[in-house]
């Protein structure tokens, strides 16, 4: 948690703000016009004091009266467009922050996701930048407002009465100390309470998406008293910070109407013995009240931009991460068109969360183009961290990868990702219609060429048997499809990517015996004269592969056919009799 006192993180908010210069301009002129006119109300009123409502009097006093009136119409039309300037500079702010920071944790490796729950950047994304847009489109322009009163009401005060003034500028001290002192405190708590907020968004997050097997495990009485915890902690946070608001306020206000009411008195003195108007002590009264009105305001926006700023500060920490595998500043370009050959040399890895425990250690795998190739090996092996390799999630700590010729560390990633199709075995479908799920996979992609890949991944007869055919919703994480729907209908994706190099993790393991049969003729079709690096658990899929590669702790074992390494004995003959009867 950062320990910032103060409102300097809602500097980071320039570069977002500066491209709206002429919106920024349009509202500080209707603030400045509006502020003016509140100003100039209680002189108008001091001269109808002064006058006397008397007969004779009665042409100066309707002028007055005009007058009054014209400074209301000024200073609603004044308002009226600061409000619409100031609202609209909130409102884009924020669709420009909430871009940003997605479009920034999209390019985020996995590193980042390791320690950061999605949970936790779901609520900087909502909960934060609406904080924000209620401070920019409303709390900063109040306290401009505000500001520009308090200044303008000083001066005015002292021309009025340089006397009472004086003695109101000694009682502002008193005003501030508090106002500093709780001020940080309400920042302490504010960013607390935006901490917290956050862990109850992820803890809900979490269940829902789990919510099957909370069900299953009859865990609802438990999982509700986590989150009923959860959301008392954010409570005791919260309220701290509105005691110390609370308490801000409460100070502010009796000190700054205690000065007022004591200054009036003096000045109430000063009428009876003859040295100063009604009139004019009316004027200092108004005057006294604006300006203690726009303290006691500032000290409530104050609280506001203290929550702002830790709201900002948020967002910036996501801002300011760099991604852990990024495009080198002088990329090495991909060939538009590879042939498939991929070499893993000396690799040695450990995952940055458990730098200790090494995955791979000299790992060596040279695959030539076209060639299919298993990987297999007990649970932990490191076959996955193959793939992930491949796909430049992560980077190695030593060694060198290559697609043909190209080193993979010295390209950008997504030029790399770009000819690699992948099949995972916990497929992802997004809320979306089930072609918009395909064509996923090749966003340029005609509605025959989906069709196509459908039929070839055996997902065609399935989707058309759907309400409203390759249109129909999915439902989140395709909650409306079974396991093997929602695989073919991911191979169907990596068909209409094309890519010259297939990474089938456990492709047809949720499948039945007829869609598996089926599925395996079209990945037979998707691999043909592609570079395959098959995962796989169950053996039976990986029999007719140009080479298995048996893995153990992150090491090549053995290397070779289905009948050469059953006759070798060793670890995969071992799998082999525990799969094959025969």
């Amino acid at each position: 948690m950062s320990n910032t006192k103060n409102i300097k993180p809602l500097r980071k908010l320039w570069p977002f703000l500066r491209q709206y210069k002429k919106q920024l301009t349009y509202a500080g002129l209707a603030l400045v016009v509006a502020a003016g006119a509140t100003l100039a109300l209680p002189v108008a009123l001091r001269f109808l004091i002064d006058a006397g409502f008397t007969a004779e009097n009665s042409g100066q006093i309707n002028q007055q009266f005009g007058g009054l009136l014209l400074l209301a119409v000024v200073l609603g039309v004044a308002t009226a467009t600061r409000y619409y300037f100031v609202t609209w500079i909130g409102e884009r702010l924020v669709a420009d922050i909430r871009n940003a920071v997605y479009q920034h944790v999209l390019k985020l490796s996995p590193v980042f996701f390791e320690s950061t729950r999605t949970g936790e950047v779901l609520s900087r994304l909502t909960t934060d930048t609406t904080l924000i847009q209620s401070v920019i489109g409303s709390s900063i322009s109040i306290a401009l407002r505000n500001a520009l009163t308090f200044v303008g009401g000083l001066v005015m005060l002292f021309v009025t009465s340089p006397k009472l003034t004086g003695i109101i500028l000694l009682v502002i001290p008193l005003v501030l100390i508090p106002i500093i002192v709780f001020g940080r405190r309400v920042r302490h708590f504010s960013r607390a309470s935006q901490d917290t907020v956050a862990d109850t968004s992820s803890l809900a997050q979490e269940v829902l998406n789990a919510m099957q097997t909370v069900q299953a495990y009859t865990a609802e009485g438990f999982e509700a008293k986590r989150y009923d915890t959860a959301v008392e902690n954010a409570f005791t946070t919260a309220l701290r910070r509105i005691r110390s608001r609370a308490t801000l306020t409460l100070l502010v206000i009796l000190l700054v109407f205690a000065a007022v009411v004591g200054v009036l008195w003096l000045g109430a003195q000063s009428v009876m013995t003859g040295t100063m108007t009604p009139g004019l002590l009316g004027q200092f009264l108004l005057y006294a009240i604006f300006t203690a009105g726009a303290v006691g305001a500032l000290s409530e926006t104050w609280g506001e931009l203290q929550r702002a700023a830790g709201a900002t500060e948020r967002l910036v920490e996501i801002l300011d991460t760099e991604p852990a595998i990024q495009a080198p500043k002088n990329a090495a370009s991909m060939p538009s068109h590879l042939s498939g050959e991929v070499h893993f040399e000396g690799i040695n890895f450990s995952y940055p969360s458990r730098p200790d425990i090494p995955v791979l250690k000299d790992f060596d795998l040279h695959i030539k183009p076209g060639e299919t190739v298993a990987l297999v090996g007990p649970s932990g092996a490191g076959k996955t961290t193959v793939f992930q390799l491949l796909l430049r999630f992560y980077d190695p700590q030593s060694g060198s990868i290559k697609l043909d010729s190209t080193s993979i560390n010295e390209c950008d990633p997504s030029a790399v990702r770009r000819h690699l199709g992948l099949v995972p075995q916990e497929p992802i479908i997004f809320a979306a219609s089930a072609a918009d799920n395909i064509r996923y996979g090749n966003e340029a992609a005609s509605d025959d060429q989906v069709i196509d890949a459908a039929k070839h991944a055996a997902a065609h007869d399935f989707i058309q048997q759907q309400p409203e055919g390759y249109d129909t919703f999915l439902g989140e994480r395709g909650m409306r499809l079974s396991g093997g729907q929602k695989q073919r209908i991911a191979i169907a994706r990596a068909m209409l990517k094309n890519a010259e190099v297939v990474l089938l993790d456990e492709a047809t393991s949720a499948l039945d015996a007829e869609s598996e049969q089926l599925v395996h003729q079209a990945l037979e079709e998707l691999t043909e004269n592609r570079t395959t690096l098959v995962i796989a658990h169950r053996l039976a899929t990986v029999r007719e592969a140009d080479r298995i590669v048996v893995m153990e702790q992150g090491q090549v074992v053995a290397t070779g056919t289905h009948d050469e390494l059953v006759a070798a004995g060793g670890l995969y003959a071992r799998l082999a009799k525990l799969q094959f009867k025969d």
